[in-house]
């Protein structure tokens, strides 16, 4: 690990340089770094002018990307009388961008290697938890094959400008980032980066995870094991055709955005869970664990892939029309406690309080899942259930799953670091009643409020599909009437579906589910609420 620097102090605030009248391309200002260097301060000079107080402006050191010599336009200086602030400024839908402003002080002053000086040393006292070292992983094939120049082109000078050291590795084969960041020496790095979609980031996070399990001791294939939580974080700049983990963690999957999320530092926790057959781990997910609808679409998918991303249009309607459903025994563990309520039209926001006070309760909670009946935790009580039938889809998710075919998600209220997953199970139906299920994703209508829809807070979850062997062959309610080529799309399905974990297929149709709270960290903070531009 790399040794951490000694913390910088601030000169006394006695020189002239912490309050000076400075000319921007506002007008002059009279500029200041007030005691303990947290923002920097404007006041309009003169202040009776008309509209002058208006002009004011604050900007906050944690938000300051960084400062130069000179304007903006033109690279850094060792002398001349101008420099340069750079910061995060808020645009509209959850966007962020790079916001800059120029500062002339008096020929012959001197003052502005000296503000320079004072402001990057208070960026470095309030900014401990910005990264100074990044393992880049660019993928240039995945999502929409442009991940290569949107770094280039949008990301790299961001870093740059931050003064953040990086080392870039553009992927040639699959599994080669979780192959580098299992044998390579990870300790002089304070975070990791993928540039590519939701499949570029979870092969990171598998990676990572696995690692600190390999380090630690801990066996990954036994479900009941506590597992560790890397040290370092992960950042994501989307380039895929989804980018899920994005929308749900920063609001949008603009580049920019999350690029300035990994500069200021920004720590978001994540849920995870593990997947297991028997004592076998299979995968790790955050956004979604599919059986039924989803399982099929993402398997259908594969046989498809001459087609791009409208493979999954084609799946998809192929999937509401032939309108299977499978069946099975869904056992979960209840979250318990006032928190277990799916529907409480709550929203998961920076600084979530939900997922705040879930912390501390996380701690008591890996040995809960091997309880047969129940548990109680202070004033929450766990409890294991079970359902039997046929079930059109399965699904759990530890975050909304936003994305923009579906502004809500599937679970609009999930949270994303309290510890549970929120669990959907849809019964079997007509089709055209799934049909009005999936439609409510899209126009912000309760997608649960349906008789045959039900939805839980889980902490676990064990699945049991009927055997094959003990199935009686009938024909599927949904292929019914279908003649011709309707028909053939629907022929030939196997009686089991598949499980999608995170968009890839697993081997098993019996597994279990395990809710690990916030075991990883992404340099995010949340969706911000609606809030004035800077």
């Amino acid at each position: 690990m790399a040794t951490p620097t000694p913390a910088p102090s601030l000169p006394a605030m006695g020189d002239p340089f912490h309050l000076s009248l400075l000319r921007t391309p506002r007008g002059r200002f009279r500029v200041s770094l007030p005691p303990g260097g947290e923002f920097l301060l404007g006041t309009p000079e003169p202040l009776s002018r008309p509209g002058a107080a208006g002009q004011s402006f604050c900007i906050p050191i944690t938000e300051m990307v960084g400062v130069q010599l000179g304007g903006s336009g033109s690279p850094p200086t060792v002398e001349g009388n101008q420099f340069t602030v750079f910061f995060v400024q808020r645009e509209k839908r959850q966007r962020w961008s790079l916001g800059s402003l120029e500062f002339t002080v008096a020929p012959g002053s001197g003052l502005a290697p000296r503000w320079v000086d004072a402001l990057q040393r208070s960026i470095q006292l309030h900014g401990v938890t910005r990264p100074r070292k990044l393992l880049v992983f660019v993928n240039p094939v995945g999502g929409r094959c442009h991940a290569g120049e949107i770094y280039r082109d949008r990301v790299a000078g961001l870093f740059a400008l931050a003064g953040i050291q990086t080392e870039v590795i553009e992927t040639q084969r699959p599994h080669e980032a979780r192959e580098l960041i299992l044998q390579q020496d990870l300790g002089d790095l304070d975070g990791l980066v993928c540039v590519g979609g939701d499949g570029t980031f979870n092969e990171l996070m598998h990676a990572l995870i696995s690692r600190t399990q390999r380090k630690a001791g801990i066996p990954e294939d036994n479900p009941a094991a506590t597992l560790l939580p890397p040290r370092l974080r992960i950042g994501i700049i989307p380039a895929g055709s989804t980018d899920c983990i994005c929308f749900a963690t920063v609001g949008t999957n603009d580049p920019v955005t999350s690029a300035l999320h990994i500069i200021i530092g920004d720590s978001q926790p994540l849920d995870v869970c593990s997947v297991h057959h028997h004592e076998r781990l299979l995968r790790y997910a955050v956004s979604l664990v599919g059986y039924g609808f989803y399982g099929d679409v993402v398997s259908d998918s594969e046989r498809h892939r001459w087609m791009g991303p409208m493979r999954y249009d084609f799946s998809g309607f192929k999937a509401v029309l032939c309108n299977r459903s499978y069946e099975g025994t869904v056992e979960f563990l209840t979250a318990g406690g006032t928190e277990a309520n799916p529907r409480d039209q709550t929203r998961c926001r920076a600084g979530c309080l939900v997922c705040s006070e879930s912390s501390h309760q996380l701690l008591g909670r890996s040995e809960e899942e091997k309880l047969p009946q129940q548990e109680s935790t202070g004033a929450a009580v766990s409890e294991w259930q079970r359902e039997q039938g046929r079930f059109l889809a399965i699904n759990l998710t530890c975050m909304s799953s936003a994305c923009p075919k579906s502004p809500d998600g599937l679970s609009p209220s999930a949270h994303l670091a309290d510890g549970t997953a929120d669990l959907i199970l849809v019964r079997e139906c007509s089709a055209l009643g799934f049909l009005r299920h999936l439609s409510r994703h899209m126009d912000h209508r309760d997608q649960f409020d349906l008789p045959f829809v039900s939805v839980h807070r889980v902490r676990a979850l064990r699945f049991t599909p009927k055997q094959l062997e003990d199935s009686e062959e009938r024909e599927r309610p949904g292929c019914r009437g279908w003649k011709g080529l309707l028909r053939g799309l629907c022929w030939g399905e196997q009686p089991l579906s598949s499980w999608s974990c995170d968009g890839e297929t697993l081997p098993h149709a019996d597994i279990s589910v395990r809710v690990h709270g916030q075991l990883i960290h992404l340099f995010a903070r949340g969706i911000e609420q609606k809030m004035g531009l800077v």
